[in-house]
């Protein structure tokens, strides 16, 4: 997911999250860039940063520890809309004018990567193993990483706690069948809806990939799409059921429609991010917060969540490479994260920026630490985002339309390998 404005109070505590230590380095792909060395010292001269939504507003005011840190840097940093910064960045790259550091949607890692408009990452100042695992994996393309993870989200299961033990559920479901049995009792309760889940569309695969990677799917093999699989077959079958035994809308709900449904009832749960937790407390107000709550998603043969966010890279045509390294760096510090969480309640991507301070403090969003330790990144390839699309056709085509599962995945894997890699 790209970087988007939230209105929420998110994090949680460290002490449920595992540094993403002593992983096992990918080879790097043949043909890939070598990453260089950065100069040591105080950074110079003047960082050129691009950053998109709220974040892009923010942090220019929040450099200027930064520039304390190196007095002989200047960090100017221009805010760009989302809706124009994929074209914006791919231009600039084109025309080799481009600013040295941007923020980059987790999903345009492949394309801009493989293109060789990024900078490899320099594993002299770099340390991938501070990173959620899941997170570091959205920057690496064939091998190679060309940027750091600065935030990260993930999804969770919200359900209304009151519900639920009305319908004998004490404890938050636990597997698949646990799932699909809670929303079935709190529907038969007298909700309207047991579950809300994306029936297809722009942006569905989110909450839909999941399941499949529950399910022990991989729907990218390193050098191919793999959707067709049983796993995934499977995983939309499940998905399916929810829309077949009228347990959740077929239909995309009116915005503010799932916040509201929620609070009053008529919907007993649904799959989200951090985001929604502020928008739920401000719908239902103080006396609400004992009503709900988040847990992991539900496991198949594992447990999986997406992971989304926005990296930071440093662009091939930088004029001022080392500097916007260090920059980097010094985002990916635990205690600068930790401060821009103050800031913005950005989740952080470093593990270690959870363990003290408010990051620490929070038991209701500890879920979303815990569910980073098995989230998984989409395959970074330059054609990620056409795949998905045809993945949110055809599940809507299955969800809507009645469509075999088989066949939808069947089409997914066809229009997959007529798209390509981009490789």
């Amino acid at each position: 997911m790209n970087g988007t404005t939230r209105t929420v109070a998110l994090l949680a505590t460290a002490g449920l999250l595992l540094a993403a230590c002593g992983r096992e380095e990918e080879p790097q792909a043949e043909g890939t860039a070598e990453p260089e060395s950065v100069a040591e010292g105080p950074a110079e001269g003047t960082v050129e940063v691009w950053a998109m939504g709220t974040e892009g507003e923010e942090l220019g005011d929040f450099a200027a520890a930064f520039q304390e840190d190196n007095p002989d840097a200047t960090v100017n940093v221009t805010a760009v809309p989302w809706d124009a910064a994929h074209d914006k960045i791919a231009t600039a790259i084109a025309a080799g004018e481009t600013p040295d550091v941007s923020l980059i949607g987790t999903t345009w890692m492949g394309e801009f990567g493989a293109g060789g408009g990024l900078d490899p990452t320099p594993t002299d100042l770099i340390d991938e193993g501070v990173f959620f695992e899941s997170a570091w994996d959205s920057t690496v393309v064939q091998g190679t990483s060309y940027g750091v993870p600065w935030y990260v989200e993930t999804r969770v299961l919200f359900y209304r706690t009151d519900l639920a033990e009305a319908a004998g559920y004490s404890e938050p479901p636990a597997t698949w069948d646990d799932l699909k049995d809670m929303v079935s009792k709190i529907q038969a309760g007298g909700a309207q809806w047991g579950i809300s889940l994306p029936p297809g569309g722009t942006g569905s695969w989110q909450t839909f990939l999941p399941f499949a990677w529950q399910n022990g799917a991989e729907v990218f093999d390193g050098e191919a799409f793999t959707l067709d699989t049983p796993e995934v077959t499977e995983a939309l079958e499940f998905y399916k059921s929810f829309f077949d035994e009228g347990l959740s809308p077929n239909t995309v709900l009116e915005p503010g429609a799932l916040e509201s449904g929620f609070v009053d009832g008529s919907i007993g749960a649904f799959i989200s991010g951090p985001w929604h937790v502020g928008l739920i407390n401000e719908q239902g107000g103080p006396e609400f917060a004992d009503k709900f709550a988040v847990a992991p998603l539900p496991e198949g043969e594992q447990s999986a969540s997406f992971v989304g966010g926005g990296n930071l890279a440093v662009f091939a045509d930088s004029d001022n490479r080392d500097a916007a390294w260090k920059f980097v760096q010094w985002l990916s510090e635990p205690e600068t994260q930790q401060a821009w969480y103050e800031t913005l309640n950005d989740l952080p991507a470093v593990s270690e920026a959870w363990e003290s301070g408010a990051l620490a403090d929070d038991e209701v969003l500890a879920v979303f630490g815990e569910q980073l330790e098995t989230a998984v990144a989409p395959p970074a390839v330059p054609t990620w985002e056409q795949v998905a699309a045809q993945i949110d056709a055809e599940t809507e085509r299955t969800v809507k339309g009645g469509q075999d599962p088989a066949t939808a995945t069947a089409t997914m894997q066809s229009k997959a390998d007529s798209i390509g890699t981009g490789f």
